[in-house]
């Protein structure tokens, strides 16, 4: 039997989603959890990766069982991971359903703060200088489309190729939170760091919109902003 698990993590504590041969990852923490409850060795296939630090708020995995799932099986792996991991829900799917391969797409938030606040430590950045949201907004409007990505993923990946087909991006204000929404068919590595990164130099007045379009066209990730730090970003939802 084949089984989707869906879950949430804070990844503060973690070197992302992927096993890592050095560090601490959530999958590696949720693959001994359903080995410990299921009796025998489990491991996950997640629906992509998150980079060290990076949350997220909806996250699906697929896993195989020979058997059927003890009850209460939810409640019994909540009882065993950490605070920073929790399971919601586990269903049983079609044997060739995959959590990667079948994900349409997906939806990332990155959250800015600008004045200090203890109880979003290592939840959003802070950010000391103010921004033009209209004018990154409109920056958005360039990103919109079927376009390679190039100038925003991280060198030497094993990708094929840097298109993606971005639906949505957009800044807006969500409880004294900057929130830059964005969704698409595929992220490239480190993609909406850097995104970011190179939107906020619009919003600082340090290129214009004629500069941030150069640099999509450039594919040179050299000519873009420097990523921004990973604890911001969440994985906010996944649709199949």
């Amino acid at each position: 039997m084949r089984y989707l698990i869906e879950l949430s993590y804070n990844g503060t504590n973690y070197q992302g989603w992927q096993i890592q041969p050095n560090g601490l990852t959530v999958q590696e923490v949720l693959n001994n959890a359903l080995s410990v409850i299921l009796r025998q060795e489990i491991s996950t296939l997640g629906c992509g990766r998150t980079d060290t630090g990076v949350h997220a708020k909806q996250y699906f995995a697929h896993f195989d069982f020979d058997g059927i799932l003890p009850e209460p099986i939810i409640r019994n792996l909540n009882g065993i991971l950490p605070l920073d991991i929790s399971v919601h829900e586990i269903i049983s799917i079609a044997p060739d359903f995959n959590a990667r391969f079948n994900a349409k797409l997906r939806t990332y938030e990155y959250h800015i703060v600008f004045n200090k606040n203890p109880f979003l430590q290592n939840l959003a950045v802070r950010w000391f200088q103010e921004l033009d949201v209209e004018m990154m907004n409109q920056a958005c409007l360039l990103l919109v489309g079927e376009k390679d990505f190039a100038c925003f993923s991280k060198s030497n990946t094993d990708v094929k190729h840097y298109v993606c087909h971005l639906i949505s991006a957009e800044w807006y204000f969500r409880d004294n939170i900057l929130v830059f929404e964005v969704t698409a068919n595929r992220f490239l590595r480190n993609m909406v760091r850097a995104m970011v990164g190179t939107l906020i130099k619009v919003g600082e007045k340090k290129i214009n919109l004629e500069q941030f379009e150069a640099i999509l066209e450039s594919k040179d990730r050299t000519m873009a902003g420097a990523s921004v730090p990973a604890h911001g970003l969440y994985l906010v939802n996944i649709d199949y």
